[in-house]
């Protein structure tokens, strides 16, 4: 086992409780934020039409200067300046991502009703502390801070994200610099995972988290007040009450399944080594009209990541198996291959030539963690 020193980050997320002058404030950068991102991505956009030149964030940070002067833009005085400035970095990031990342999408224009309010400021001189049960931000003071973790003395603050969900409730993702040790550890107990539909997996031991399907049981009252909603007249205060209540039952959901997803994920990072899925393309599942929704719902794709990431902090690895290994058809005793359990209604099987008998899921199970174990023994 060998270790190394090296600079890593951490992000906290606490929910913030501001009071009247602050959710003004808070909704008055939200807004400029915005109005900055799409003056300067149209600004980009026609300067390129012209003469096929960018303009570059240094250009755009001088022209911002300038605006702020205007009479039509004095406003943005009022708000955090270094937020404006990160809203600019984000659409440089945003077009140097379009442009050398295969496959990333030309930047967007920010609307005003896509639910997505956030900003990100720096810490810049100590403007930004958190201490007593609150948090202090430019321009808005100190916010009460719900903080339902300690964090530790050597972590140095480097930025905040501030956010307003659709519900109405206020967040701050606040990121940390830490210098931390991270010994790469031998892969000695192996895990296999499964995936499963009903029960987001099945492992290489034949246990399953038993996975609640917290959409499937809100589904009913969420459909109810969806109705209620879609009868209400637009524009008026009953129509917005009533958006804000559906929208924090989606939250509630959302929230119910990122608890169980981190527990789980959880358990699996400290009890194993090396963890082995399999590859698979789930948004293409999720297209799918006869169970899009149940994919959606389990949250597949989300606990890969917290594992990920998880794993990685105790240097310990994730494997991936290729999608179209054939680890559903394979005898995980003897290594025969069985065309038949191709067809997905075959849930248990012998095998023709070891006679072993099998649980579909489980034997999968097994041949993706031998797998991984292969790769990463390799």
């Amino acid at each position: 086992m060998t270790g190394s020193e090296i600079m890593a980050n951490k992000a906290y997320r606490f929910r913030i409780y501001p009071n009247k002058e602050q959710k003004v404030l808070l909704a008055k950068t939200f807004g400029c934020v915005r109005l900055v991102y799409n003056r300067f991505l149209d600004r980009k956009i026609q300067q390129y039409k012209e003469n096929k030149k960018t303009v570059t964030y240094n250009m755009c940070a001088r022209e911002m200067t300038e605006m702020k002067k205007t009479e039509q833009y004095v406003f943005l005085k009022e708000v955090d300046s270094i937020a404006l400035q990160q809203s600019l970095r984000h659409l440089d990031m945003a077009f140097q991502n379009f442009f050398n990342q295969p496959g990333t999408g030309f930047p967007k224009f920010k609307a005003k009703k896509a639910g997505k309010d956030r900003y990100t400021t720096v810490c810049v001189n100590g403007n930004i502390n958190v201490q007593g049960g609150c948090i202090k931000l430019p321009k808005l003071g100190q916010v009460k801070l719900e903080q339902h973790r300690s964090i530790p003395d050597n972590y140095i603050l480097k930025s905040v994200t501030v956010s307003r969900t659709s519900g109405g409730q206020y967040y701050v993702s606040i990121l940390f610099e830490y210098e931390a040790t991270v010994s790469e550890a031998k892969p000695q107990r192996f895990l296999g995972l499964d995936y499963s539909m009903p029960e987001l997996y099945i492992d290489s031991n034949g246990n399953e988290p038993e996975y609640p399907r917290y959409y499937r049981q809100a589904e009913k009252k969420l459909k109810r007040e969806q109705r209620k909603l879609s009868h209400m007249e637009k524009g008026s205060n009953n129509r917005n009450k009533q958006r804000i209540r559906l929208a924090r039952l989606h939250e509630k959901v959302r929230n119910q399944r990122r608890d169980f997803l981190h527990k789980q994920s959880r358990q699996i990072a400290n009890a194993y080594d090396c963890v082995c899925i399999e590859d698979l393309d789930m948004r293409a599942m999720a297209k799918s009209l006869n169970f899009g929704k149940s994919v959606s719902d389990n949250g597949w794709g989300m606990f890969v990541t917290f594992l990920k990431y998880k794993l990685e902090d105790q240097g310990k690895k994730l494997v991936k198996v290729d999608r179209f290994f054939a680890s559903s058809q394979i005898c995980s005793h003897c290594g025969y291959v069985n065309r038949e359990t191709r067809d997905l209604s075959v849930r248990e099987w012998d095998c023709p030539q070891c006679g072993s008998h099998h649980d579909r899921d489980v034997n999968a199970a097994i041949n993706i963690r031998n797998e991984g174990m292969r790769i990463a023994l390799a």
